[in-house]
């Protein structure tokens, strides 16, 4: 009898599990399905506006001279200035709370903070950028305010992956190098590092994928939709790729969704092209333990 009952037991275990399986994998196909479908109608609308004259010419009122020099080139002054600073201070701080922070509450407080800041919607960190960087320390509607204000946004999660790569050291590694007379910066620099840093990359892959797409912050901080202009330094005004794809898809013209498509093409590739040269690093100094 017991037997028996084990045995249905263990049936309607089997059952259930089943038909979860069978559920996730519906949920993800559904997914894979709505993003084909996606791809498919934005690659539809906008491939033949994707030529020389879109990616040489500014934005314009009129759809058929519209281009996204501008906004292309305000992307790339806003990444060259949020990837150092994000990879320079999310490393930092992720190493100071793993190696070196002890175990206070002072430090759990630390960390639970940085773990919430993650989840705060976007507009509140080009609320703290507006307060800070543009009127407080009066940078201005500025590329730099806005890469500043977009480090802010993406640090976070940075910062947790970083700890999580560090963490999956292991603590033999470094009593070797403590073994060899390293000092302690001598074993982060050369034992820790080194080994962690594919999962460090794949942080930062994340984090400059979100940093590229976002809107919100940049408008609050005043990135302008129409700029005629290339900017020169970091203290320009400036206008960035999602923006002017906002304000093509919000024109009553029926053609700028066109226009709007062909710059969603263009992020598209710009984001997997930034994430195929990370990804190469990642593989290039991944090691085997």
């Amino acid at each position: 009898m017991e037997s028996h009952n084990e045995l249905q037991h263990i049936n309607k275990r089997k059952s259930k599990n089943k038909r979860f399986h069978q559920l996730f994998f519906a949920s993800t196909c559904f997914g894979i399905v709505a993003l084909a479908l996606l791809l498919i109608q934005i690659l539809y609308q906008g491939l033949g506006w994707l030529d020389w004259d879109f990616l040489t010419n500014y934005s314009s009122r009129i759809p058929d001279r519209a281009g996204i020099l501008a906004a292309f080139v305000g992307t790339l002054w806003l990444m060259a200035i949020t990837a150092p600073l994000t990879f320079i201070i999310g490393v930092a701080t992720a190493i100071y709370l793993e190696e070196y922070a002890k175990d206070t509450l002072f430090s759990r407080i630390i960390q639970t903070n940085i773990a919430n800041l993650a989840g705060v919607p976007s507009i509140v960190y080009g609320l703290l950028g507006l307060t800070v960087f543009v009127r407080l320390l009066h940078l201005e509607r500025s590329i730099l305010s806005g890469a500043l204000t977009m480090t802010l946004l993406v640090l976070p999660i940075i910062i947790v992956s970083s700890q999580e790569a560090i963490k999956t050291v292991p603590q033999s590694l470094r009593n070797a190098s403590f073994a060899l007379g390293a000092n302690r910066w001598q074993t982060i620099t050369r034992v820790v590092l080194p080994t962690a840093l594919p999962g460090i990359l794949t942080g930062s892959i994340l984090s400059l994928s979100r940093a590229i797409g976002e809107t919100a912050p940049l408008i609050v901080v005043g990135a302008v939709a129409y700029v005629a202009f290339l900017p020169q330094s970091p203290m320009d005004t400036f206008t960035a790729m999602p923006i002017q794809i906002f304000n093509w898809a919000s024109q009553p013209q029926a053609e700028f969704q066109n226009v709007a498509a062909a710059g969603i093409i263009l992020l598209l590739i710009m984001l997997l092209s930034m994430n195929a040269f990370a990804i190469y690093l990642r593989n290039k100094y991944q090691r085997k333990l």
